[in-house]
């Protein structure tokens, strides 16, 4: 009795902690997103510099992770050649810093709500790319549900209240280059064993976007900034924001490490809505019926495609028991293999601090 017992409180134990965990992720990515919001929309504080918030987030979360890696000495570092970190970590360093830039720019024209059900899209883009690029199998139902999701959010942005053409392709471009980075992720770095927990990514990712993002801040920000006299940079703004963004990339490796990116992908759909929800009761901005609407379906059709992900993950994890006489090694193979599975809906990194 007793014993069994204490299995009760370990599930329990379990339970509670993983939900914990979702909500801090929530708490966390929520906040990320206002924040970045309140800083660059032209009607709260008024500072429309994409780039620079940007290069500012990877400047504190760089210096950071160098701290914690080579100073204090709290995490291990990984070993990447100089081969490997030009073939591998400076590409995938690129497109974060276009994912970035065109998510944060997105911001000052659209609203909210409109953003997070256009990042609905980021399956359709994952697949796509992974079928072109060969890492994933074209399958029709799995396209009729990538329609099906393509469908209601274009049905949502029909109902746009405050629809800006040029935000929309900003968000669709961003979308478009953080799908391509994940789908290199997997080619490139796990395809050759190498794992990064988020402070060694940022060791070595975060230097990547700065130097690429400083082409065009010379040329595109810099100038206006040079003529904006009065601006004196705001210690707590930009530090307690950077700090939640660097807070964000270790609450995605705390989740994903102690549950799964497939949990991570269903609290992500309950953070959109929340967001959906404050962005109009709070912010103000216009949420339609026909917005809800379609979001409703693109919901429906990323809910469906998580569910088959599960399906085949659960397949494959018992396939892999079956071959290897169900010894108790799998378990670690089925979690990484729930992981690669799991990154493909692209709820994940929001992360991070491009939200």
């Amino acid at each position: 009795m007793g014993k069994g017992g204490s299995v009760s409180d370990g599930v329990l134990k379990k339970i509670i902690l993983s939900y914990t965990y979702v909500a801090i992720w929530i708490f966390l990515s929520f906040t990320v997103i206002v924040y970045n919001k309140y800083i660059l929309d032209k009607k709260m504080y008024n500072w429309p510099f994409p780039i620079s918030l940007t290069m500012i987030h990877m400047s504190f979360c760089a210096s950071l992770a160098f701290l914690l890696i080579r100073v204090f000495r709290l995490v291990d570092p990984v070993s990447i050649s100089r081969d490997l970190y030009l073939s591998s970590v400076l590409p995938i360093g690129a497109l974060y810093s276009l994912s970035l830039w065109l998510s944060n720019s997105a911001y000052i024209y659209l609203s909210v709500s409109f953003i997070q059900m256009l990042k609905a899209l980021m399956p359709v883009a994952v697949y796509s790319i992974g079928v072109m690029l060969k890492k994933d199998h074209y399958k029709n139902d799995t396209m009729l549900n990538m329609l099906s999701i393509s469908l209601g959010v274009a049905v949502a942005a029909y109902g746009e209240a405050r629809f800006d053409t040029w935000g929309v392709l900003l968000q669709l471009g961003a979308v478009a280059f953080e799908a391509t980075r994940l789908v290199m992720i997997q080619i490139l770095l796990t395809s050759k064993g190498i794992s990064l927990n988020p402070i060694t990514s940022l060791y070595y990712v975060a230097p990547c976007c700065l130097l690429f993002l400083s082409v065009p801040w010379l040329f595109v920000e810099y100038p206006v900034l040079k003529e904006v006299s009065s601006f004196r940079f705001d210690f707590v703004i930009f530090g307690t924001n950077s700090l939640c963004a660097f807070a964000l990339n270790l609450a995605v490796f705390l989740l994903v490490g102690k549950t799964s990116a497939l949990t991570m992908n269903v609290a992500g759909v309950v953070k959109d809505w929340l967001l959906i929800a404050f962005s109009w009761s709070v912010i103000k901005d216009t949420v339609t019926p026909i917005n809800l609407f379609g979001y409703g379906l693109a919901f429906l059709g990323v809910g469906y495609y998580n569910h088959a992900k599960l399906k085949a993950m659960k397949a494959k994890e018992a396939q892999k028991k079956v071959a290897q006489g169900g010894d108790g090694g799998d378990e670690e193979a089925g979690r990484l293999l729930e992981e690669r599975e799991g990154d493909g809906s692209g709820k994940r990194n929001e992360q991070q601090n491009k939200d």
